[in-house]
């Protein structure tokens, strides 16, 4: 897993340090790992995935050691923790403003962006006087591959 990151990836690497620096969160070279492969994989993957390719790598981290670790990033507000029915929870970077569209034959997540809900927190704001933090759009259906295989 160890590799070359590329400039923007450098950046948001050190942009996500730099948060855990300034939680007096102790920056590992475990937690540095996990992030490289989410922004690298830019996938949705489960705390097992991330530990089965960061395993050979780092011979010390455990499965326990990547959940505690995305709990972290999670508490921290960068990784969306994504569970849906009985499927191990999946994590996301939260690097910007996106929605999902998840299929419920194979699991697959694919993110999209919809501008035109952009101004749906401050809409809601007026409406209900909530102070409104963020928001989710989840969208389920059956992606093309699962609808080519029925």
């Amino acid at each position: 897993m160890k590799g070359l990151l590329s400039v923007e990836n450098k950046k948001k690497i050190e942009e996500y340090i730099q948060i855990l620096r300034d939680n007096k969160i102790r920056v590992t070279d475990q937690r540095v790992a996990i992030l490289n492969y989410m922004i690298e994989k830019e996938s949705h993957p489960t705390a097992r995935e991330i530990y089965e390719a960061l395993k050979d790598d780092y011979p010390s981290m455990s499965v326990a050691t990547i959940y505690n670790n995305l709990e972290i990033f999670v508490a921290l507000g960068f990784v969306l923790d994504l569970h849906y029915g009985a499927e191990s929870a999946r994590f996301d970077l939260t690097d910007c403003m996106h929605y999902h569209a998840i299929c419920e034959k194979c699991g697959r997540i694919v993110d999209f962006n919809y501008p035109k809900l952009n101004q749906v927190e401050h809409d809601v704001a007026e409406l209900t006087g909530f102070e409104v933090r963020s928001h989710r759009l989840e969208i389920f259906g059956v992606c093309p591959a699962c609808q080519k295989n029925k």
